[in-house]
């Protein structure tokens, strides 16, 4: 005997193979078509029959369960409660066989528009409001199929539909899984074997490579777009009213920077005083002056945290009208949060002639980098016919620098740290700064990529000073009993440099204090703490009453968490770029290209002439920094990969001092 039962919403046949009990009671031992044993009650069996076999049955019912009018059986059904087999005999008439049976048990199990189960081989019709709305549903979804086929046709095809074109940013980097537009686009994906931003790029919805990894950034952090609101702005006659009763600082300053940088947020003075001394004076550009806590203009530069940089373009924290306002640029007096501090004869810092004033400070010229770098030596400086700007006020800066470089490296020895020396380290090293060139030739945007190598005296004199300016900062913080977001260093580990809102050392530039300020115009830590810092200089010993945030603000912890999450996320993304711009670099010229190498370390390696890391496993087991030429092939700007192959070990056995190269 063979019995037709339910099992997971599948009509399903086994054979019996022994039974037991009588009636409601009875059971069966019985076989599955798929061999399984299984054990089946009374009430769970819908027919019992001996012939045909079971295959045969259901092959043959399957085909015929495809011809029912599942319309018509509706309307031949009873309004209540009905059997399988009384509805088989209206349907098929009084000679209804298994094959029947069986084909309408499959029909009605897989109609629950049209039918509600109600127990063993039983059913109950839906009313009709219900099957009109199921019916519209099956409608709509055959609807939406179709159309769900039609669009992957055309994208296989490499034609992005034109009813999506609105949609391709969200089906790219945010999309909802459930519509039939998604359906569509991963489905051409899986035909097709290409990822998404393959298949974009093939259908001309996005322009190419740079349009993913600037687009899927842009969704991530900027999601409303990258521009400010227009109505963001500083009132001039509020910049006006507040700048109105700063004193004109007695000083002409001088920034230091590279030909590209549009905000001038540090500059740096020298003044002689009595005793052959000299007043060093440290300028920054003061929003803050007029950024309150929580206004539409903090609230702006918060939600950014950073100015985010990247080769060819930046995204800045604040609106470019009110950069303009503060930013030390030459040729008058701008508004500055400035710390002077005294050098005797020899250049030695006089710690308690730290002074803070909120000021006017003249701005005579910003200078850069590449038209000075070169000109500026030991020897120039002490030539009192060296023709270039600010030669003795750059002498005495670097006579200083040189010291205070030299004491924090003893609190390095004292932290456990190896010293670092000042200056190149080795003319051999590979260089650590380079700037992007993107220029459109002939509708073709080509990268140039230059070089730079740190360490130079104009390095070391505004990294010194910048140093020093951080780290009275938060001395001063400290003193005054007013947290800020303090940058700390101990222990070790690649968590062990945090940013906090109370004091701490920083063991790896052998400091007590370190609280960034000297980038107001660009980094929102650094506006936080010259709210702070202004409130010192405006209020000396009562400035916890009336700073922005007290000791312990819940808030300013807040920021301290988002904006090291925020300024890891930037960064990652400037490097992410530049990976970008450095492989399309490669294949400006016909691939394969051949370059040299330095290995770092577990087979990474980096090219000399431009900052690209490529894995490099056959240099994996030589010395870190053997040099080595590779050919490159293969360049994969969505992955941003590369085919590397070793043609030769130049230097297999020598290693070249670089323990900063990474």
């Amino acid at each position: 005997m063979h019995l037709l039962y339910e099992e997971g919403g599948d009509i399903k046949v086994a054979t019996v193979q022994s039974a037991s009990g009588s009636g409601d009671t009875e059971s069966w031992q019985a076989t599955s078509l798929s061999g399984k044993k299984i054990k089946l009650k009374a009430k769970e069996v819908w027919l019992r029959f001996e012939k045909p076999e079971p295959q045969a049955l259901m092959d043959e019912a399957s085909t015929l369960a495809k011809e029912i009018d599942l319309p018509f059986v509706w309307d031949c059904a009873p309004d209540e409660e009905f059997s399988l087999v009384d509805v088989a005999l209206e349907y098929f008439g009084a000679g209804a066989n298994i094959f029947q049976q069986t084909a309408l048990a499959i029909a009605l199990q897989s109609a629950p528009v049209f039918f509600r189960r109600k127990g063993r081989g039983r059913f109950q019709r839906a009313p009709l409001e219900q099957l009109q709305a199921g019916l519209a549903a099956i409608e709509r979804k055959q609807k939406e199929s179709e159309q769900q086929s039609v669009w992957q046709k055309e994208l296989v095809s490499g034609v992005f539909p034109e009813a999506l074109a609105s949609q391709a940013t969200q089906l790219l980097f945010s999309p909802d899984k459930n519509t039939s537009a998604y359906k569509a686009f991963i489905a051409a994906c899986t035909e097709s074997g290409e990822s998404p931003a393959q298949l974009m790029i093939r259908c001309k919805a996005i322009d190419s490579p740079l349009d993913y990894h600037q687009g899927m950034f842009l969704k991530a952090h900027f999601p409303g777009g990258s521009a400010h609101d227009t109505s963001l702005m500083v009132d001039q006659g509020v910049f006006e009213q507040a700048i109105a009763g700063l004193p004109v600082a007695e000083v002409i300053a001088f920034s230091i920077d590279d030909a590209g940088t549009t905000e001038i947020d540090d500059a740096l003075s020298v003044t002689s005083i009595d005793g052959g001394g000299h007043r060093i004076g440290i300028h920054i550009a003061a929003p803050g002056l007029v950024i309150t806590k929580d206004d539409p203009l903090d609230q702006a530069a918060r939600s950014r945290m950073s100015t985010v940089y990247f080769p060819g373009d930046k995204i800045t924290m604040l609106p470019d009208a009110v950069i303009g306002q503060f930013s030390l640029d030459e040729g008058a007096p701008r508004p500055a949060l400035s710390i002077y501090v005294d050098l005797d004869g020899a250049g030695v810092v006089d710690k308690d002639s730290l002074q803070l004033r909120a000021e006017m400070v003249p701005m005579g010229s910003n200078l850069r980098l590449e038209n000075l770098e070169h000109q500026v030596t030991e020897e120039s400086l002490l030539d009192t016919q060296a023709q270039f700007p600010y030669r003795q006020e750059l002498s005495v800066l670097w006579n200083a620098a040189k010291l205070l470089h030299a004491g924090r490296q003893e609190q390095r020895v004292v932290n456990g740290l190896r010293p670092e020396k000042l200056g190149v380290i080795d003319p051999n090293a590979l260089a650590r700064d380079f700037h992007f060139q993107i220029q459109e030739q002939d509708g073709v945007q080509r990268v140039d990529i230059t070089a730079r190598q740190r360490g130079s005296i104009l390095d070391t004199i505004v990294a010194e000073w910048m140093i020093y300016c951080n780290s009275a900062s938060g001395r001063l913080l400290a003193d005054h009993g007013l947290p800020g977001l303090f940058r700390t260093q101990k222990g070790w580990g690649p968590l062990r440099t945090r940013m906090q809102t109370t004091p701490g050392p920083h063991e790896g530039l052998g400091l007590d204090y370190y609280a960034w300020c000297t980038s107001p115009l660009r980094r929102y830590s650094d506006l936080v703490n010259q709210s702070q810092l202004l409130a010192i200089a405006k209020h000396g010993v009562t400035a916890k009453m009336v700073a922005p945030f007290p000791p312990r603000d819940a808030a300013l912890m807040g920021i301290a968490a988002d904006f090291e999450s925020c300024y890891q996320a930037y960064g990652e993304y400037q490097d992410r770029l530049e990976k970008y711009w450095c492989l399309r670099w490669i294949g400006q010229e016909a691939l394969p290209k051949q370059v040299f190498v330095r290995h770092l370390k577990e087979g990474m390696s980096r090219l000399e002439p431009i900052p690209l890391h490529l894995s490099v496993p056959e240099l994996a087991t030589h010395p870190r920094m053997t040099r080595a030429e590779v050919m490159i092939d293969d360049v994969d700007l969505l992955q941003l990969s590369a085919g590397v192959r070793v043609l030769h070990i130049v230097i297999p056995e020598v290693i070249v001092s670089d323990v900063s190269a990474t």
